[in-house]
């Protein structure tokens, strides 16, 4: 079940120089969200009339307040950044199917690149047992500090070297051996492919969230789709990441 809101901005900040977070007054549609899921945040001005599908990053379901972070990557991330507190914007979601916790699981890894790192927060607080969190980005991590607070064990890799690992994500796991039994990630599709590679050689079956350009956000348009070919079954089939998403088991993705 979706609802279609008029959501009030109870704050809207900038956390680096392209990336915001925004609170946003839902009311039941956040007792309705799980981690992993999206909305659909519409700009509702001028010719920009398709929504922009946005990550759930935080839960807080007593207040009725979602949390989403997103980076201004265009005319309506860009206009989604000049609204003030108090101000309206109309949501639809929750949208797609989310992050499964694993049954029985004492020590998950949550892998994120990039922008791919807010869905993973409300996972890190919802997951029973360790969480240790491997982060990946080009020079300035976001969320580090949510993360710990969250009691995760955090690690950090930036393609530049300011901080951290020296390198990519998945080398950074390689070289502080990381172990678990259960992984969750976030980020762009190449970073996914060899996390998967990497999760299924140590023995794990991973959930990835596909970061994959959507129209529509309901599954209408088409225009999100990936190939998947489930266990048991003898080919591939399209599915559409917005809705039989955006988490899959990355085992099932075909890849190439």
């Amino acid at each position: 079940m979706k609802l279609m809101v008029e959501s009030t901005i109870r704050r809207n900040q900038a956390l680096t120089k392209d990336i915001f977070q925004m609170d946003l007054m839902v009311g039941e549609l956040a007792r309705m969200a799980k981690p992993g899921q999206f909305l659909n945040l519409y700009p509702g001005e001028g010719t920009m009339l398709l929504p922009r599908p946005i990550s759930i990053s935080e839960i807080d379901a007593e207040e009725g307040v979602l949390r989403v972070i997103y980076q201004t990557v265009g005319k309506g991330t860009a206009l989604f950044s000049k609204k003030k507190p108090g101000q309206t914007v109309r949501v639809l979601g929750p949208l797609g199917n989310g992050f499964s916790p694993q049954t029985g699981a004492k020590h998950h890894l949550i892998v994120g690149g990039g922008i791919g790192v807010p869905p993973l927060v409300e996972l890190a607080k919802q997951l029973e047992g360790t969480v240790e969190a491997y982060i990946g980005v080009r020079s300035e991590p976001i969320l580090v500090d949510r993360l710990q607070e969250l009691g995760a064990i955090v690690h950090v890799a930036t393609d530049d070297g300011s901080r951290g690992f020296h390198g990519n994500v998945v080398q950074m796991m390689e070289a502080t051996g990381a172990k678990g039994d259960a992984l969750y990630a976030c980020g762009p599709k190449v970073m996914l492919r060899f996390v998967t590679k990497w999760a299924l050689e140590n023995n794990i079956r991973p959930q990835v969230s596909m970061e994959e350009r959507m129209a529509c956000g309901i599954g209408a348009c088409v225009g999100c789709v990936v190939k998947i070919k489930k266990q048991g079954e003898t080919d591939w089939q399209y599915r559409k990441v917005c809705k039989d998403g955006p988490v899959f088991y990355g085992d099932e993705v075909v890849w190439e």
